[in-house]
């Protein structure tokens, strides 16, 4: 049985603004199967709109060729085909579109799942929402450890960042694509992590490099929010930390699982000209860079050099530097970034 994939969305009945249906307005007639209804002055989308707007949010691509009750073979969002370019995404609408479903059947990707025209079908079956992993907008506790660290409630707001209901101290980083939420970071004010069970292996902030030709790479979420203070917003972070040392050889792409992070959204990396890398300044941090730079490309990445703090140690990271020497100083040193040397 195919694995389900719940895409948040607006009820199937979504209501659009029309004028009067008497002043020669058509409504083109449904493929078989296919609900519409017509109210007064009220057009209701039908639901193969509805599945194929939810295609679209996931990179599914759908043209009028595809009709309910008939299989269609499509490029997977996700593997891309391949270096043969295959259609390798068997997709299929059932005919009376309460759902649709698909799977890739290349080996090596097999992403597979389903989509409900009909939100209410797909409560209590473990959809991923704020409600559903028990979040709620920050209270005075995270919002102080926040200003501490100068970090704005129009920031963290914008970020979506929540925290636990059950336990108020413990901050929640959702992760979100196309503005749909596909997984969740907790974060003790101690610094202990832990990941929602069901978590992409995704970018953190992967929205704001969507269509970006320059960016920034940092090591943690709060780095990520520290830049945007600074009024940089083209920035992700990783959202696993570093990587104890530097590997020797690069595996395939299929079987790299610590980056795929980077793999998910390689159509976003291929038209990025300059990549700067922000890590953090300890060795770690240092690995890090050395390992994203190998597989984006050293020719395009830049890197970050924090400034001293004292004559015996520099400041750690984007935080840091927000913190103690302010917005401007963290954007000045972003634009001093200069062109990577791989140590490793």
């Amino acid at each position: 049985m195919l694995p389900r994939i719940y895409v948040a969305f607006s009820p199937r009945r979504i209501t659009l603004c029309c004028h009067s249906l008497s002043h020669a307005t058509k409504v083109p007639s449904p493929p078989d199967g296919v609900e519409q209804i017509v109210d007064n002055n009220t057009l209701v989308v039908p639901k193969v709109e509805i599945l194929k707007q939810k295609m679209e949010l996931l990179g599914i691509s759908l043209d009028n060729s595809c009709l309910p009750g008939q299989y269609h073979n499509l490029f997977c969002p996700k593997c891309k085909g391949g270096k043969l370019k295959e259609r390798s995404l068997s997709f299929y609408i059932i005919p009376d579109c309460e759902f649709a479903m698909w799977r890739c059947f290349r080996a090596t990707c097999g992403w597979a799942g389903r989509a409900f025209a009909n939100d209410s079908k797909s409560h209590g079956y473990g959809q991923m929402t704020e409600e559903s992993l028990g979040l709620e907008p920050l209270g005075p506790k995270l919002i102080s450890y926040f200003k501490e660290r100068q970090i704005s409630e129009k920031t963290l707001s914008r970020n979506a960042v929540r925290q636990m209901s059950e336990s108020k101290g413990i901050i929640a980083f959702t992760y979100k694509q196309n503005g749909l939420l596909v997984g969740c970071k907790f974060r003790t004010m101690e610094k202990r992590f832990w990941q929602v069970k069901g978590t992409e292996k995704m970018l953190y902030g992967i929205d704001d490099i969507s269509h970006a030709s320059e960016v920034i790479i940092v090591e943690g979420e709060i780095d990520k929010l520290s830049l945007e203070e600074a009024g940089i917003q083209n920035c992700v972070s990783v959202p696993g930390g570093a990587p104890g040392k530097v590997s020797k050889d690069l595996p395939p792409i299929e079987k790299d699982t610590a980056y795929q992070y980077l793999w998910n959204c390689k159509e976003y990396f291929d038209k990025v000209v300059r990549i700067i890398l922000a890590t953090d300044i300890d060795p770690p941090g240092q690995a890090l860079a050395d390992e994203l730079a190998k597989r984006l490309g050293q020719e395009r990445c830049w890197q970050v050099h924090w400034p001293k703090k004292d004559d015996t140690s520099s400041f750690k990271d984007a935080n840091e530097v927000l913190k103690y020497m302010g917005a401007d100083a963290l954007k000045r040193i972003v634009e001093n970034a200069e062109p990577y040397t791989i140590t490793h």
